[in-house]
């Protein structure tokens, strides 16, 4: 598992090998969804913070794996849905938890997901 810092901030466990987290986090879909994307009212990235994908802390896949026993968070793969429609099926697909509260601006509910 690896991790996706923003500026050094932890923010979201990616449950794949390194090549391909590095590959959703240098995805066009998911750096939008990035910036669309809202915790505490302001974008998660602003499009020029580094981003950064290293190995996992001992706690972050700990919380990962807690999170896996309960609800599985509306965003965990939004960018994979949509590159799964460019690739037609992809099973290996990497699932994302986001380790701080999202919301989504076009998302009616208005609801907060805290991983």
């Amino acid at each position: 598992m690896f991790t996706l810092e923003i500026g050094g901030r932890p923010i979201a466990v990616i449950d794949t090998d390194e090549e391909d987290a590095r590959e959703l986090v240098d995805s066009a879909p998911f750096r939008d969804d990035l910036k669309r994307l809202l915790s505490e009212d302001k974008p998660i990235w602003d499009g020029q913070a580094a981003l950064t994908v290293r190995a996992a802390t001992e706690e972050e896949i700990a919380e990962f794996e807690a999170s896996d026993e309960g609800e599985e968070d509306d965003f965990a793969d939004a960018a994979d849905e949509e590159e799964d429609e460019d690739e037609d099926e992809d099973d290996d697909a990497a699932v994302v938890l986001f380790l701080i509260p999202i919301t989504d601006p076009d998302d009616d509910s208005e609801e907060d997901e805290e991983a």
